[in-house]
């Protein structure tokens, strides 16, 4: 580690920061319907929007019909991605001449970008044309992530309220996450993006001299604009195979400070907004505090080991000083490459600038726990801050039986009801991880695509469940995942891990927006100091380490504790 590594990570942890409150405050504006700069020139498109749909704005939906909305609009943008990616060889802006997408991999890249996890088993630039990428792939970029926007402002209401039946009108949230928010910083986003050379072009691919005086043809096509997107609404499906270690979708250190800025952006200050939503910022600072000491020792650790080199080729005569640049770009080198990788696996991203399967065995693992935390640090745009509520929830009660209070979330009380539903969201990500993972250990088709045999094969296998049921989309990458079962599995693993959670979460909102609010009391445990704020990080490491520790004691630590001992596999 070196000074100048970690002054480049502070400074751009300090742009987020001050980003925070002011796109907080302008979200909770957009979201509680008032006016604001943007409306002179949104509003009359919101109003078309909804006279053409045929949508009532002042027509509120209780839990249930919110829900089933959603995975009404759902299960529609699955059927019409499907379609698009089956039918690509008929339709138009295909100047590379691309066939139909095989069907499991459709059903898999459909199940991944409906879900915003946006897992690809397949190289953009050999797969997709670009109507494909702009049509299909790119319009599930902003509609995945405005509809977990939606769920999460759903969810926040629902401690604003006091005996009510409605959480709000999924419609309009959409409408709004997208025009007011997703939409404009797209556009900022691209602008900077096409500045700094991505390209944006309709053109299929350009022909290239190389030095040796070889012809190479490279792909081209809408890239700076689905990258834009792709980082603000916490996607991270790559244009092209390589993701952000490719030169056209992160070309320099400026872009790639950019991508970082805008994964963090939206989702860090929706949990300043939540604060704000329900009149007590204090709270979502806390919220803030709590997640940003998960993230920034993620960051450390994963610095730390991947600066401390390999030992295996340092025994080979590699020179140590440098630590481990395998599958790390020398543009960015190891403090732009980590900070990237953690924050990408904290949040529901799943871009990478370098291949995290060539990490140490610690580097590898820090990842992978991260997303096992449940990607709440600070998590995907919205479903990162209902994430967030759930073990807030389950901390508060842990509190009030510690303590003997009255278990209370501002303002809510917390019961049976509620702890029933918790748990059984928290409870989906390991059943879907664990269940499929060992599994496919076990199963000869499955270990086949095994790149790396011994603790790293179960590592890789691990790290792709762990990544699709918690809609992350990263990869260890040696697992050959475009089979039958992977695809399969893999898509499975993605629907359950957003609309099986989902569900129950927004079941706790139904139910306290029913419940009167009341005033906090001297037996109200309080939740909005540093206090509650450790004892919230102290939860979300129990769920994910005691979860998984089994599994990660098999992989990446054996790996570690061999790669330290010099032995390979």
């Amino acid at each position: 580690m070196t000074l100048i590594g970690w002054v480049q990570i502070g400074f751009l942890l300090a742009l987020v920061l001050a980003s925070i409150k002011p796109l907080g405050l302008y979200m909770a504006k957009v979201f509680s319907g008032e006016k604001t700069v943007l409306a002179p020139v949104l509003g009359p498109l919101e109003t078309a929007i909804y006279k053409l749909s045929g949508i009532n704005r002042d027509k509120e939906q209780g839990w249930l019909a919110y829900t089933l909305a959603m995975l009404a609009f759902s299960v529609a943008g699955f059927v019409v991605l499907y379609a698009i990616m089956r039918l690509q060889a008929y339709l138009p802006v295909n100047p590379q001449g691309f066939g139909a997408v095989p069907s499991d991999l459709a059903f898999n890249t459909s199940a991944s970008f409906v879900t915003n996890t946006n897992w690809q088993n397949y190289s953009g630039e050999a797969v997709m044309s670009n109507f494909t990428q702009m049509a299909g792939l790119a319009v599930q970029n902003f509609l995945s992530a405005a509809t977990g926007m939606a769920l999460a402002i759903a969810v926040t209401r629902a401690f604003i309220r006091s005996k009510a039946e409605t959480v709000g009108n999924f419609w309009v949230d959409t409408t709004r996450a997208t025009l007011y928010v997703l939409l404009p910083l797209s556009i900022i986003v691209t602008i900077a993006f096409i500045f700094l050379g991505l390209p944006q072009t309709m053109d299929g691919s350009v022909t290239a001299t190389t030095l040796e005086g070889a012809k190479q043809v490279i792909t081209l096509g809408p890239v700076a604009s689905q990258e834009a997107i792709k980082q603000l609404g916490t996607n991270g499906g790559g244009f092209y195979n390589a993701n952000a270690a490719h030169p056209f979708e992160n070309p320099n250190a400026i872009a790639n400070y950019i991508n970082i800025f805008a994964m963090l952006s939206i989702s860090a200050a929706m949990v300043y907004m939540f604060g704000q939503m329900t009149g007590n910022r204090k709270q979502g600072w806390v919220l803030i505090s709590a997640i940003a000491v998960l993230l920034i020792a993620g960051i450390g650790i994963t610095y730390w080991a991947e600066t401390a080199g390999n030992p295996i080729l340092t025994s080979l005569g590699l020179d140590p000083s440098m630590g481990n640049m395998e599958g790390k770009e020398v543009r960015f080198g190891q403090a732009m490459s980590t900070l990237y990788t953690a924050v990408t696996t904290g949040l529901s991203d799943g871009g990478v600038n370098s291949m995290i399967g060539s990490y140490t065995g610690i580097g590898g693992l820090v990842p992978m726990f991260l997303i096992h935390l449940g990607e709440v640090l600070p998590g995907g745009v919205g479903s990162g801050l209902y994430g967030l509520i759930v073990f807030a929830v389950l901390s508060v009660f842990v509190a009030g039986l510690m303590v003997g209070r009255t278990p209370e979330f501002l303002g809510k009380k917390i019961e049976s009801r509620e702890m029933k539903f918790a748990m059984l969201a928290v409870l989906i990500l390991p059943l879907v991880i664990l269940a499929f993972s060992a599994i496919s250990a076990m199963l000869p088709a499955a270990v086949a695509a095994i790149g790396t045999p011994g603790p790293h094969g179960l590592s890789e296998i691990l790290y792709a469940f762990t990544s699709a049921a918690g809609n992350n989309g990263s990869a260890m990458a040696g697992l050959s995942g475009n089979t039958v079962w992977y695809n399969t599995t893999l898509g499975i693993s993605m629907l359950l891990g957003r609309f099986a959670y989902v569900v129950p979460v927004m079941a706790i909102a139904g139910s306290l927006a029913a419940k009167q609010k009341i005033p906090s009391s001297k037996g109200t445990f309080p939740t909005d100091t540093p206090l509650f704020a450790g004892l919230l990080i102290g939860i979300i490491l129990i769920l994910g380490g005691l979860q998984f520790f089994p599994s990660l004691a098999l992989g990446p630590i054996v790996e570690h504790f061999a790669m330290m001992a010099g032995q390979t596999f």
